[in-house]
């Protein structure tokens, strides 16, 4: 039987699914059907579409600025805009520790950009190498920052990082240096002894926003300092408050990136930032990015998609193979050709972390083989409790997207192993809904004392490392203690649709609209349908990808569809009817926009 990309269910979202639960496919539990109040403007199918997503009323869908919560309701803001403030009047010097990550090269280039424009006339960034300083805000960091006899700053202030850094952070205040951390990851039992901490997931803190990126979060710093500064006759004198909403390119792409959840907070950050980037108001580095990677050079089609499918890889592969340094300088450039030209070397990098991951991936699925084939083929037949994969040759830039890849296919969690600078194996780990990772790693220490050197991290991805010769006993123990909370957690594959679409939507128009409806994303997914069509056509495209001309159920119509990275192609080319799992997309070619469904799943039909 032929899938793509894998076996699964088709579960339809309650109120679009109906009693039945529609073609082969299993239906969620109805949920209370109602829509408090219908949007303005929101057509039948749009009002049905934020009903399933927990959109009950127009004020939801707002995506005004003014309806943005105000910074003050982030607890420590007060001492945080002081400080920096502070910093600002005294002309004191002022250096950004970023992760390196597309968050924490957006967060820092927010930063950077943000406080120059606030009147900060000395501020400077460092990234850690994740392949020698490690996460961070580290004693190694801080030595480095002394290091050839430099002159330290008189402030570091973390973005998108410092929550978990008590060493670090106490290191950098015991050689004289203030410490302001910016973060979104969740705190542990304790904080580090900073000079101030804004975070929205602090314990008390009341700010409604609680998934922010840290890009999120250094903008809302940057929003309350600008109001601190304002109130206190800073801009008197000739300086005018710069507008902050420049920056919102920035914050849209690391938010993105970051694949945290579009709540409402988010998606208005997010829908501000895609209309600059769609006007061509972008900074050069977005800008130049969107043109390697030919991705309507910032033109109307750049959707939340384009940021976190296109951009995002592009710049993480600079934190991933070598250095974020390159993908902060990108988003730094205010010249068009510097930032082409570094947006040229960071898509070679992709191309490079590409290739990279292809070769891990054969070897991983060498390493899962089940009877006489390996495993994406054989998905279905998976029976373990989680995977544990290691080998000497493996990228540790890479071991994060190679274990989200496994974990994709086998429906289980998943930790890929690569050998870091210390000799110690550094583990990346990606989880299911249902699967609490880090608690997981939590249980394996307590149960298994020194076996973890270090771990950390969140529910659905975390970090750690241990001694090689441990291998096989922390394998075990994790297995383990994955497979005693399975009980109850779906482990089939399912795609979740919004169930089939009436003939007279498959238009051009509904596409439009439901592209404009958005941002779509994590926790507020795109609008995805499902249907038994009959093929007319097929024809394999670029080796890997199929497109087929089907006809639209109960109408005498064509429409086009496109299947990525199928296993098999020409397996496929006989198929005569399907079910598929698709999206309405708007393809753009020559300046020419067509109806096109984006096939995310399919199988035959006898």
């Amino acid at each position: 039987m032929l899938y793509h990309p894998v076996p699964k269910r088709i579960i339809r979202r309650p109120s679009l699914a109906g009693a039945g639960g529609g073609i082969g496919s299993a239906a969620i539990p109805a949920a209370e059907p109602i829509l408090r109040a219908k949007p303005p403007d929101a057509s039948p199918l749009l009002a049905r579409l934020y009903q399933n997503r927990s959109v009950f009323t127009p004020e939801d869908l707002g995506r005004s600025l003014n309806e943005l919560p105000a910074p003050s309701l982030l607890k420590g803001m007060d001492a945080m805009t002081a400080e920096l403030e502070a910093a600002i009047r005294g002309q004191k010097s002022i250096m950004i520790v970023a992760d390196f990550d597309a968050d924490g090269a957006t967060s820092c280039a927010v930063a950077m950009r943000g406080l120059r424009a606030l009147g900060a006339e000395r501020v400077s960034f460092i990234v850690p190498n994740r392949f020698t300083c490690g996460y961070g805000l580290t004693p190694e960091l801080v030595e480095l920052i002394f290091r050839g006899g430099a002159t330290p700053p008189d402030v570091l202030l973390t973005v998108d990082t410092g929550i978990a850094c008590h060493a670090g952070v106490a290191a950098a205040r015991g050689r004289g240096m203030k410490v302001l951390v910016t973060d979104h990851h969740l705190p542990g039992e304790s904080l580090p002894a900073a000079d101030a901490i804004v975070n929205p997931n602090l314990p008390g803190d009341g700010f409604p926003g609680k998934a922010l990126a840290g890009v999120g979060v250094i903008f809302y710093v940057l929003s309350g300092l600008r109001r601190r500064l304002r109130e206190s006759g800073w801009f008197e004198g000739g300086r005018q408050p710069p507008n902050l909403a420049e920056l919102l390119d920035l914050v849209a792409l690391g938010t993105v990136a970051d694949v945290v959840p579009l709540d409402r907070v988010n998606r208005i950050l997010v829908h501000q930032g895609l209309q600059r980037i769609r006007a061509g108001r972008a900074c050069p580095g977005i800008r130049a990015l969107l043109e390697v990677a030919d991705a309507k050079r910032g033109g109307a089609a750049t959707t939340a998609g384009t940021l976190g499918f296109t951009l995002g890889p592009r710049l993480n592969a600079a934190g991933r193979l070598d250095d974020m340094s390159l993908g902060i300088a990108c988003l730094l450039a205010d010249d068009m050709n510097a930032a082409k030209e570094l947006a040229e070397r960071l898509d070679g990098m992709n191309r490079e972390r590409k290739t990279i991951e292809a070769q891990m991936q054969a070897d991983a699925w060498a390493m899962l083989r089940i009877g006489a084939e390996p495993l994406p083929r054989q998905s279905d037949r998976w029976s373990g409790s989680a995977a544990v994969m290691f080998d000497p040759a493996w990228h540790q830039g890479v071991i994060g997207i190679l274990a989200s890849r496994i974990k994709d296919r086998l429906h289980r969690p998943v930790i890929a192993f690569a050998r870091g600078e210390d000799g110690l194996l550094r583990g990346s780990a990606r989880s299911i809904a249902g699967v609490h990772v880090r608690d997981v790693l939590c249980a394996v220490a307590a149960r298994h004392p020194g076996l973890i050197v270090r771990f950390g991290g969140h529910a659905m991805a975390a970090g750690l490392a241990l001694e090689e010769s441990r291998l096989a006993a922390f394998t075990e123990a994790f297995e383990a203690e994955v497979a005693g909370v399975l009980e109850g957690v779906e482990l089939e594959h399912a795609v979740v649709t919004d169930g089939e679409l009436p003939p007279d939507d498959f238009h051009l128009d509904t596409a439009r609209c439901l592209r404009d409806a958005g941002p779509w994303g994590q926790g507020f997914p795109e609008p995805l349908f499902d249907g038994e069509f009959d093929v007319l056509g097929m024809r394999i495209v670029g080796e890997k990808h199929l497109r087929l001309t089907l006809e639209v159920p109960g109408a005498a119509r064509q429409v086009e569809g496109v299947a990525f990275f199928v296993a098999d192609p020409p397996a496929w080319l006989g198929c005569r009817r399907l079910r598929a799992a698709y999206r309405l997309d708007v393809n753009e070619f020559r300046g020419v926009s067509n109806l096109q469904l984006g096939i995310e799943y399919m199988e035959p039909v006898s």
